[in-house]
């Protein structure tokens, strides 16, 4: 089973007078990476929720979103008034320097930064057992969702590789003919170039075999075969994270599709390998959202 690496995940639960809201996005990315915006509540706990986001998601690029809101209870609002003070000297200052306005001062000052604060909060042990338990669920969620997404690229992936193993059986069917023409072709230039009696046959059949040999591919074949076989068998172990794993397995498969194209000489046995490329760069941009 293959998971993707993207998805979307979100869970809420109020609890007294908290509603907890968590928002998790993810996208395929080399590496884990994580962006998290949280309330000013949740800051002492910023590390540990980081490792809850990389234990759960393990890959990918994720962005989180977490708010907790109030629900019917008023809070205390301070004015810092000192920070209000430093900003109306600025802006005053700007304002002459410019020739703007000065009205409405006050409504500017108040929405700059820093300038209200309402009053210190701090999460109690219970509180952030439950907002781990929301935290979880979104996380859950998302997983579900790359795990609904992973069906459709497993189905597609093992569709690709079937279809570079279809070629390969063309490929042993054309090999035997593909040795015949060589033999007929380079005996035909050495009897129009040197003539029949001017050589010896059986140091040419030594030569042919020398050189058929040299273009043999049968090893590239097998190779390749085994690559196909073990990329499958990837895809069906138990674990989730299987991207990398993979991605290694089609640079293998590349690299014995190349070498069979660059030893072939046969127009029939090249058109297999550009349909063999065709369908690996085809599984090489899924696997990029393989987590």
């Amino acid at each position: 089973m293959l998971y993707s690496m993207t998805g979307y995940g979100r869970a809420e639960k109020t609890i007294n007078d908290k509603t907890f809201l968590v928002e998790l996005r993810s996208l395929n990315g080399k590496q884990y990476d994580v962006r998290l915006n949280i309330p000013s509540l949740l800051k002492p706990h910023e590390i540990d929720i980081r490792n809850i986001l990389n234990e759960g998601l393990q890959r990918g690029s994720i962005e989180c979103i977490i708010s907790i809101a109030q629900n019917g209870s008023e809070k205390s609002i301070h004015i810092n008034q000192d920070v209000v003070k430093a900003y109306y000297a600025s802006v005053l200052e700007l304002s002459k320097e410019l020739g703007l306005s000065q009205e409405n001062i006050l409504s500017t000052l108040l929405r700059l930064p820093d300038v209200i604060s309402t009053s210190t909060e701090v999460m109690n042990d219970d509180e952030w057992e439950i907002f781990v338990t929301v935290l979880q669920s979104a996380i859950n969620d998302l997983n579900k969702h790359r795990k609904e997404e992973g069906k459709s690229l497993e189905k597609d992936l093992i569709n690709r590789i079937n279809n570079i193993e279809q070629q390969q059986v063309l490929v042993a069917e054309f090999e035997p003919l593909r040795r015949v023409k060589i033999k007929e072709s380079l005996q035909k230039v050495l009897d129009d170039n040197i003539g029949k009696e001017n050589y010896d046959p059986n140091r040419l059949e030594q030569e042919l075999i020398y050189y058929i040999e040299k273009i043999d591919l049968s090893e590239e074949q097998v190779r390749l075969k085994n690559h196909c076989n073990y990329f499958k068998e990837i895809l069906n172990e138990k674990g989730i994270i299987k991207g990398k794993k993979l991605s290694f397995i089609l640079q293998e498969i590349g690299r014995e599709i190349n070498t069979t194209g660059s030893k072939a000489y046969d127009a029939e046995i090249q058109k297999c390998v550009v349909l063999m490329k065709d369908e690996l760069e085809k599984a090489k941009e899924q696997i990029l959202n393989v987590l």
